[in-house]
């Protein structure tokens, strides 16, 4: 489970269904225009959130479909209603997914044991590998390292998807967990993330600019970081503007200019304006037509 990983965008139609087309289109184009290493299903960029249990059964169904294991397959299974991220995790895990991923369970002020007793659920009900998921500026969840200690005793446990800025933490985390994953969270910050030693990334923007992600971290791991970090600046430049265009609408507003059938969010997320269109268009001519 190391390398870039597209955290996969999902095509909804204007009922909100699944675009089951669109979503398989998507998956080949990771897989084969943007030449990631892995897909990370199920996560926030999927709108997982805003759908049902089922819905998030066929997302996982479709895309390991489409994959057929040709890069590496994870599953975020996390919600704060753990029987769901059981149930989840065991049908990924019967579809051939070789690990899962769980967002740290979020709204209610949990203790840490009430956390740990969550992920060691998943783990022992379902005898899959586990990605922890620490995205702490969403959920409010902060731990600290001895904590990710605690988790890691678990050899099922075997990394964390590090979304936050906190990069003391980040190397010590690195220092004291040297055989445990770490996948960052932050495409923006990929370079200094791949300079702390992480095995890894996991991003929105990768499902449109993979190529340059694959390039900074390879160029990062090569110790060519002068070379990498002018791959950074015009990634985060695009980044810039995608982030002030709306993140969601914005990508999917690329894939289509891709060639992907990228469809519309789910709602309660407004429907893409003919500005937002607009400026994604530009974005695309500037920093990913060929």
């Amino acid at each position: 489970m190391k390398g870039i990983f597209s955290a996969l965008m999902v095509p909804y139609n204007l009922d909100g269904s699944i675009n089951e087309k669109g979503l398989r289109e998507l998956v080949r184009h990771n897989i084969d225009v943007m030449k990631v290493d892995g897909l990370y299903v199920g996560g926030s960029t999927g709108e997982n959130f805003m759908i049902s249990t089922e819905e998030k059964k066929e997302v996982f169904r479709i895309a390991m479909d489409e994959a057929k294991n040709e890069v590496q397959m994870m599953a975020q299974v996390g919600s704060i209603n753990v029987k769901e991220s059981v149930e989840l995790g065991k049908y990924a895990t019967e579809l051939g997914y070789p690990c899962l991923s769980a967002v740290t369970p979020f709204y209610y002020k949990f203790s840490f044991a009430e956390i740990k007793e969550y992920y060691e659920t998943i783990v022992r009900e379902t005898q899959n590998n586990m990605v922890i998921y620490s995205i702490p500026f969403l959920t409010g969840v902060n731990m600290d390292i001895a904590q990710f200690g605690e988790l890691f005793a678990n050899p099922k446990i075997i990394g964390v998807k590090f979304t936050a800025g906190d990069f003391y933490l980040l190397e010590r985390m690195r220092k004291a967990y040297p055989d445990k994953l770490i996948l960052s969270g932050f495409d923006e910050m990929l370079l200094p993330a791949v300079v702390m030693g992480v095995d890894g990334a996991i991003g929105s923007t990768y499902n449109v600019n993979g190529i340059r992600a694959k390039e900074i971290f390879r160029l990062g791991k090569e110790g060519k970081i002068a070379e990498a970090l002018e791959i950074q600046h015009v990634t985060n430049d695009l980044i810039e503007g995608i982030l002030q265009n709306g993140l969601y609408p914005t990508i999917k507003e690329i894939l289509k200019c891709q060639g992907v059938d990228a469809g519309i969010c789910r709602r309660p997320m407004a429907p893409t304006t003919e500005e937002q269109a607009k400026v994604a268009k530009e974005l695309y001519q500037k920093y990913l037509a060929k």
